[in-house]
């Protein structure tokens, strides 16, 4: 009940505050440069730990009208993605909705175990090398809102998107799109996007920050950063409304590192900016997750909930 709870109250504060730039993911704010997902027999030096993503999709119960889940460049072969000799990958996009999609405890986890796809497929596509697909969108859907799965006390419905490399050794770069419409990219009014681990290829300029926004609760006391294969290529700082540039470890090629951070109370029911600076120019895929002191991944929004915290220089500074 408590861990049902604290959903409840994480997703109310999101879709009360309506965030319809969050509905490109990555979001502008976040300035990621795209999400990666590598292929089942990739070297895990490349940046991908595990060759899966999950991202959670969420729309008003009370829509009526359809929607897409739109992907940007879902195939593995042009420009934009990474090679590892000749393309030889192929990547799976599958939408799930219905009973288990997200209240199932493995959906949640950090890793693709056991039950991660529970729930019902919707629809699925596998790309390889594609030329029609390449560096342009394709859309999953349509889908009604009563295909997804409830969320008591939140007038909403989640569907979920996993993303596997079944086979290969090269990296998949892509992007996502909640969308109204098959054919552009139209932001679905209360719709908003998270994941609990992220996969990612970060802006490779020098100097390049990138932003990424956890909701703190009112039960978290600590929080334990995990990050994967950043060639000790970051910065990593927390900002919140009392935490000014508080130093995260980083962690080396293909290694994890991570970090405890106490949270004060006045710093919960907030978002938290950790932010992960580039310090140098090379293309650079990264991991990244966040647990409580409870070991329970913290869900990362695409735009953050109650805007980008500001430091409070007035704000006590106290534990419990």
């Amino acid at each position: 009940m408590r861990k049902l709870a604290r959903l409840i109250l994480l997703l109310s504060l999101c879709f009360e505050a309506s965030f319809v730039a969050a509905q490109l993911v990555p979001s502008e704010v976040e300035s990621v440069q795209f999400l990666s997902t590598f292929g089942s027999q990739a070297d895990t030096k490349w940046g991908d730990d595990d060759f899966s993503q999950v991202f959670f999709f969420v729309v008003p119960s009370a829509r009526k009208d359809p929607f897409y889940i739109r992907v940007f460049d879902p195939d593995c072969g042009g420009k934009i993605d990474e090679a590892k000799g000749t393309f030889n990958t192929k990547t799976r996009f599958a939408v799930y909705g219905g009973k288990g999609a997200f209240s199932h405890p493995d959906s949640k986890k950090v890793d693709p175990e056991r039950n991660y796809k529970a729930g019902t497929m919707l629809a699925s596509k596998v790309f390889g090398v594609n030329a029609s697909t390449d560096n342009k969108w394709y859309s999953f859907g349509p889908f009604n809102a009563s295909e997804g799965e409830v969320l008591p006390g939140t007038n909403s419905m989640v569907f979920k998107l996993i993303t596997d490399g079944v086979t290969g050794d090269d990296g998949n770069l892509y992007k996502y799109f909640l969308s109204s419409s098959e054919l552009s990219n139209n932001p679905v009014v209360g719709g908003n996007a998270f994941t609990y681990e992220y996969s990612m290829r970060l802006t490779s300029e020098k100097g390049s920050v990138t932003h990424i926004y956890p909701f703190i609760d009112n039960s978290v006391v600590s929080i334990i950063q995990n990050n994967f294969d950043a060639d000790d290529d970051l910065q990593i700082l927390l900002y919140s409304v009392v935490k000014n540039r508080h130093p995260g470890k980083v962690s080396g090629e293909n290694n994890w590192a991570k970090s405890t951070h106490r949270v004060m109370r006045s710093e919960r029911n907030t978002s938290i900016d950790l932010q992960l600076i580039k310090k140098s120019s090379f293309d650079n895929d990264v991991v990244l997750y966040i647990t409580n002191q409870y070991n329970e991944p913290i869900p990362f929004y695409s735009v953050p909930i109650g805007g980008p915290p500001k430091l409070k220089y007035n704000v006590k500074v106290d534990v419990d």
